[in-house]
């Protein structure tokens, strides 16, 4: 027997995969491949205060080892989610964590205020990072100072474990890291996807109707490792790895560069077992190596 689980600021989890907002919808649309209890967590599909339709079709677009999406945070509203969606998950026996963004501060603050008070909602991901959104999103998240600000402002009204997910899209994501850590973010998720395109050189038109988009998938893993990397280097809070992880092994070298936890994501769309196949391909590491628990193996990289 190893030990897989992993505690993120007193939250326990009982293993380290953990799912993807927007690659995993609500749990529900994956209960016919397998229990959702069998994972560490879920994080759900991105939830804003009011709701919002999206960006205009097309918004998806597979590319070389990857896939860009510009979907643009299409959602409910987080009423609904309280009314319609909370009530139908709660039973999930793992984490289920919200994922919160918004076009202001105020925005962020309200909807962390009313997630606050879920009882089976133990924490949220702040996704200052979105790439996919006109206002606000990754705007917060490319500079230290509106990082810290919007961090601080949700900090004050919640009052459970606080995720901060970080942009790529930045010339130093250790800076980014550290103003949000100094804000009070209880971990940090990273990365979200990298601004990318793709044209039809058929039509000479965008493929997408934003034109850039997020790039996510196999494609992104290595910049996404190093960035783990360095900011594991930088920050004393718990780093959750993301980015083109597709199998146990990818995982591995994550936790390696200094995540405590990983997500799925872009895999979800491939094969929707991927989370379980890397939940067992841990566990056989583990047994192999004679390592008893995954704790370890975080930061285990030498040099």
């Amino acid at each position: 027997m190893v030990d897989l689980s992993i505690d993120i600021k007193g939250l326990q989890f009982k293993n380290p995969v953990l799912t993807a907002s927007g690659t995993f919808g609500y749990g529900e649309e994956f209960e016919d491949f397998f229990d959702i209890g069998l994972l560490g967590g879920i994080i759900v599909k991105g939830t804003t205060l009011q709701p919002r339709e999206g960006n205009s079709y097309p918004r998806m677009v597979e590319t070389a080892s990857g896939m860009l999406n510009a979907v643009g945070l299409q959602n409910k509203g987080v009423e609904y989610f309280i009314s319609n969606i909370y009530p139908r998950i709660s039973k999930y026996k793992t984490n289920i964590i919200v994922n919160i963004s918004g076009s202001s501060i105020d925005d962020y603050i309200k909807a962390a205020e009313k997630i606050n008070e879920l009882e089976n909602i133990p924490a949220i991901e702040l996704n200052i990072s979105c790439p996919n959104i006109k206002h606000g999103g990754m705007v917060f998240g490319t500079n230290c100072n509106s990082a810290f600000e919007v961090t601080k402002a949700v900090r004050d009204v919640y009052k459970k474990c606080m995720i901060v997910k970080l942009s790529p899209n930045v010339t130093d994501i250790t800076e980014i890291a550290k103003s949000v850590e100094s804000a009070g973010a209880d971990a940090v998720s990273l990365i979200n996807t990298i601004l990318a395109m793709s044209i039809n050189a058929e039509t000479r038109k965008p493929v997408l109707s934003t034109i850039t988009g997020g790039l996510s998938g196999p494609a992104i893993k290595p910049v996404a490792l190093r960035m783990v990397w360095q900011t594991y280097k930088s920050i004393k809070i718990p780093i959750i790895g993301i980015g083109g992880i597709m199998n146990a092994t990818d995982a591995i070298e994550f936790i390696l560069a200094g995540a405590t936890a990983i997500q799925i994501g872009t895999a979800n769309f491939i094969d929707p077992i991927t989370s379980i196949k890397v939940i067992e391909g841990i566990n056989s590491y583990l047994i192999k190596h004679n390592i008893k628990t995954i704790k370890e193996l975080i930061g285990g990289l030498i040099l």
